[in-house]
């Protein structure tokens, strides 16, 4: 029963994977007792991107630097596999998810700060 239980719970997480637009490739997945991850390995370093960088952007504030470094990171290393010139790893993918997910939220938190900025200004001069 709690197998059935767990395969089902399972099932629901792989659709919801699905949902995101992720490939859940196998071999580009981590298993966490014989259960495949609901998102491959990049996607899942992506996720851990965007939690970290919400508190980072909130004690540090928006830096140029970990926005398009970590960015860039993501995109050379998907550019790179892509063109099949260097083969990447799942550790590798989840590194480099991780900084392209921090650099990614990072550059929306900024332009969300100034979307509300702008917006005060504008209902303060009302």
């Amino acid at each position: 029963m709690k197998r059935r239980n767990a395969d089902q719970c399972w099932l629901k997480c792989m659709e919801l994977g699905e949902k995101t637009g992720c490939h859940q490739m196998p071999e580009r997945s981590f298993f966490i007792k014989g259960y495949q991850m609901p998102v491959c390995a990049r996607c899942t370093g992506v996720i851990f991107g965007y939690l970290i960088a919400i508190p980072g952007f909130l004690m540090f504030g928006f830096s140029k630097f970990a926005a398009f470094g970590g960015s860039l990171t993501l995109l050379i290393d998907w550019l790179l596999q892509t063109m099949k010139i260097k083969k990447s790893s799942n550790s590798r993918r989840l590194i480099t998810g991780i900084l392209g997910g921090y650099g990614i939220m990072l550059i929306q938190l900024f332009v969300l700060r100034q979307i509300a900025m702008r917006l005060a200004r504008h209902k303060f001069h009302n």
